[in-house]
């Protein structure tokens, strides 16, 4: 779920799958595991910065490759989605299902949690069904040492049939024994035999019937056992598959039609129903890991994973796990206002110390005073504030996000927050997508990837807007601060404006759920589906990489691409600011336009025109608030809260002002780069309208209910 260059705007455009390789010797590897068994990790330490990111043909799912050398073999390592089973329940099982049977892999890795291995070799299991070019890589052997976990690799290897290897990929253990025998494995000619998965006798004839057919069609393209298997099941993403990649339709094959039938008739006779079939074809590959572990590992403590419980009880139960939730989250937004304060502060004198050295340059060139003033005044002027009111916020916040997702804490939020979404007909998932969009709504859009139905999907998609992000958060912090609980910043004082904020962001989480069931009882009627929600062991974060990785793929990218949009937006508007109709500028004839419908919702014609000027980047609504209050025609910055507080109620605000302007702030439009990431994402007009329709007119009614309350009871 990272946000990073590949998953959003344009990296988030499906260009399919192209694996280049440099000489044909080039060895391409399948990188297969479960979520959260560090896969991801083995990837990015063999790899290192030789990756790239992309997405899967026709799918919005990611695909990560990366190129290793050993030894003096070059390979490419693709690191395929995490998943539970190639079931094909969900885009990520289809993708890496057919990324295995189709994508010439010389091998598969398959990546395992050591501290519960059983489950774990479901997947092995229907990898070996597919292919015996298979390595076994049982990671997080440190975490197993740790709770008195010990396993018989020798013997294990024996009974899969296929090399299995320790590791401690965060620590880079096992690696290299890892790449020595998939060196082995990949250069293999010829067939080898591993385990097979026995199912009941009924399924076992249907197969013997079906599969010698199979075997003179697809001949070694792929293992007919499984093929035969795949077709009594009544998989229809695999008859998609085989015309796309083997332009195979064994449904146009008439002998093919006559045995499946066949075999199904011989099924039914014995009392089993399609969906028996399926139930009986996991619980086989369920008892048959549970017998390939048997005597295997051992345990020195049978409570190895008492402290986790004990964690988790409190951390989802349902009287405190909400609670501690909102505390966490009060301590990160603490933790942030108190430390961007003065590196905001630092960074802002910087930049605008380079502005004085442009400026100069500017003179020193003999430039006309209009190309200054565009350009350093307008443009640069408004890049440097988005830089310094971004920056720090973002620096401190999403390290800490990203320390909260290394420990293992994030799932624990969508378990803790099921039941609402469930309530709203949506998934339980869209806690984690919502989490996401607190750094980049665009960035919360991508992560709905996760969310196998697309109906709920779509729902999380045009509704993670209401969290709101890193750009909206520093007016918010600001307004709060002015209006609400004094400029001077102590320890009360920022801990009340933490608390405040949370009280905003309950807000948009409760305006989450209200669209969510809105949407799901109008245009996206449905009910809530099932799914699986691993809670991942508690892990020690990685602290080091966690601030570096968050740094540069995080804080940089957002920055850099907040900043692409703030540049023209700079230009547009020192132009409105100083081309004049009669004597007044275009910018102000816009907000004298807009004042009367202003002025019915809280606000006035100045702040609604900022906010649609603000369209390109949430940063810089409260910087066009005070450039056309000043009517200096150029982007300034006020020197501290106390001279932009006086400001703003010279111009008439009062704490209404300052509320609706966060409610509207909150609830209204998304930024262009989330719009636009909305519109890829759906590949619909239609939805990407109601994106920005809907917030719109909830912050509208809300800014209007509000106003027009405080005004009948004299309140402002």
């Amino acid at each position: 779920m990272g946000l990073t260059a590949g998953s959003t705007g344009a990296g988030a455009v499906d260009k399919g799958l192209t694996i280049i390789k440099q000489k044909p010797e080039d060895r391409v590897i399948a990188l297969a595991g479960n979520p959260n068994v560090g896969k991801s990790t083995v990837f990015n330490e063999l790899t290192g910065l030789n990756q790239h990111t992309g997405n899967w043909p026709g799918k919005t799912v990611t695909n990560a490759q990366g190129r290793y050398a050993y030894k003096g073999t070059d390979y490419i390592l693709v690191d395929i989605p995490g998943t539970y089973s190639l079931m094909a329940h969900s885009a990520e099982e289809v993708v890496a299902r057919d990324f295995i049977c189709f994508g010439d892999a010389d091998a598969v890795v398959v990546v395992c949690d050591a501290t519960c291995l059983e489950r774990n070799l479901n997947l092995v299991l229907q990898t070996l069904e597919i292919t015996d070019r298979v390595v076994v890589c049982v990671n997080l052997m440190d975490e197993a040492k740790r709770k008195g976990i010990a396993i018989d690799f020798e013997r294990l290897e024996k009974r899969l049939g296929v090399p299995v290897v320790p590791a401690s990929a965060r620590a880079g253990k096992g690696l290299d024994t890892l790449m020595d025998r998939v060196n082995e494995v990949s250069a293999r000619t010829g067939r080898k035999r591993a385990l097979d998965v026995h199912y009941k006798p009924p399924i076992e004839h249907a197969l013997i019937a079906l599969e010698p057919l199979l075997a003179g069609i697809v001949g070694d393209r792929l293992n007919p056992r499984w093929l035969a298997l795949k077709l009594m099941g009544g998989d229809p993403t695999l008859l998609t598959a085989l015309k796309e990649y083997l332009e195979l339709d064994l449904m146009e094959d008439k002998r093919v039609r006559a045995a499946l039938e066949e075999a199904w008739r011989w099924l039914t006779d014995r009392g089993v129903s399609q969906e028996q079939f399926g139930d009986q074809v996991v619980s086989s590959l369920v008892l048959m890991a549970e017998n390939t572990c048997k005597g295997l590992i051992t345990y020195q403590k049978s409570n190895y994973n008492a402290t986790d419980r004990k964690i988790d009880y409190y951390l989802t139960n349902k009287w405190t796990g909400i609670p501690i939730m909102l505390l966490l989250l009060l301590l990160v937004f603490w933790l942030t206002i108190t430390g961007a304060n003065y590196p905001s502060q630092l960074l802002s004198d910087g930049l605008f110390w380079v502005q004085d050295r442009l400026s100069e340059f500017f003179v020193w060139m003999g430039a006309p005073t209009w190309l200054h003033d565009m350009l350093v005044l307008g443009v640069y002027r408004v890049l440097a504030w988005v830089v310094s009111v971004m920056l720090p916020p973002m620096a401190i916040f999403f390290p800490l996000f990203t320390l909260l997702e290394d420990l293992g804490y994030l799932p624990r939020v969508a378990f803790n927050l099921d039941k609402q979404f469930k309530k709203c007909s949506a998934c339980g998932k869209q806690a984690l997508t919502m989490a996401m969009g607190f750094g980049c709504n665009a960035a919360g859009v991508v992560g709905c990837r996760i969310i196998d139905s697309p109906r709920e999907r779509l729902i999380a998609t045009l509704t993670n807007n209401f969290v709101p992000c890193n750009g909206r958060l520093p007016m918010m912090i600001s307004l709060i601060s002015m209006f609400f609980i004094g400029t001077a910043m102590g320890f009360g004082q920022s801990l009340l404006s933490a608390l405040l904020l949370t009280g905003v962001i309950l807000l948009g989480i409760l305006m989450t759920f209200f669209a969510s069931r809105l949407l799901s009882k109008t245009v996206l009627k449905g009910v809530p589906s099932s799914f699986t929600l691993e809670l991942p062991p508690f892990r020690r974060p990685q602290i080091g990489k966690v601030i570096v990785r968050s740094i540069f793929d995080r804080t940089l990218f957002v920055l850099g691409r907040a900043a692409a949009v703030a540049a023209p937006a700079g230009l547009i508007i020192w132009l409105m600011a100083n081309i004049t109709v009669g004597d007044t500028s275009i910018l102000l004839h816009c907000a004298q336009f807009l004042d009367p419908f202003a002025r019915a919702i809280g606000l006035d014609g100045v702040i609604l025109m900022a906010f649609v000027l603000g369209f390109p980047a949430n940063e810089i609504v409260i910087p066009l608030v005070i450039m056309a209050y000043m009517a200096t025609g150029n982007m300034i910055e006020m020197d501290n809260l106390t001279a932009l507080k006086t400001l703003l109620i010279d111009n008439g605000w009062t704490w209404l002002t300052a509320a609706c302007t966060m409610l509207f702030s909150l609830l209204h439009w998304p930024c262009s780069t989330t719009l636009l990431t909305i519109h890829k994402e759906t590949r619909s007009l239609k939805w990407t309208a109601l994106s920005f329709l809907m917030p719109t007119a909830i912050g509208i009614a809300v800014c209007f209910i509000i106003t027009t309350l405080a005004r009948a009871f004299a309140l402002a």
